[in-house]
Formats: structure tokens, sequence, C-alpha cells
């Protein structure tokens, strides 16, 4: 297998495995708020078919790699998603430290 199949194999699992696990996290949240049980549930359930995903990356790449990019991908939609669904609010500080993941994970890739 070429170098570039592997390399958006790899992407494509870590994205499916990152969107997931967003989608985990939401439903906690929900849970977190409201108490129903099903939401909880639900949210482990999704979040156990991301982290699989996520183990499938490694198969196309190193683990240093492919957490650090899961892990930046993961916090900058969190962010994204806690601040246009949630109403969260992010500080400079906050701002600074997604700037300087989203700069990790492109001097990774280079």
């Amino acid at each position: 297998m070429d170098s570039l199949m592997m390399k958006l194999i790899f992407f494509g699992f870590i994205i499916l495995a990152v969107l997931l696990e967003i989608a985990g996290d939401i439903f906690f949240k929900e849970w977190s708020v409201n108490g129903k049980n099903i939401l909880f549930y639900a949210g482990m359930l999704i979040y156990i078919s991301g982290t699989l995903f996520w183990a499938f990356s490694l198969k196309y790449e190193y683990l240093s790699k492919a957490i650090s990019i899961f892990t930046v991908l993961n916090l900058v939609i969190v962010a994204l998603v806690g601040v246009l669904y949630f109403g969260e609010k992010l500080s400079l500080v906050n701002k600074i430290g997604i700037g300087l993941g989203v700069l990790s994970v492109i001097l990774i890739e280079i």
C-alpha cells in the first residue's frame, strides 16, 4: 500500500474517531445537565466506538503522531462545540493554547 493511501486511511480513522468522541462528549454534557441516564449510556456507546476507530488508526501511523493529532483535533472541535452549542466562553489563554495546538499538528505533519 502506498504512502498516500496509508495517510488517507489514517486521517479517515482519526476524523471518525474525533467526531464520534465529540458526539459522546455532547451526550455526556447533556446527561450532566438533564440527568437522563439514556444520554449517559448513549454517550458511552458512541465514545467506545470512537475509541475503536482511533485504535485502528494506529495500524497506519506511529502512536506518538496519532495521539497528538487526535488530541489536538478533539480539543479544537470540542472547544468550538462548547462555544457554539453550549455558549461557553474561552479566555485569551484558552485561545492561545488552541492556536498552539493547531500549530503543533501542522509541525508534526511537515
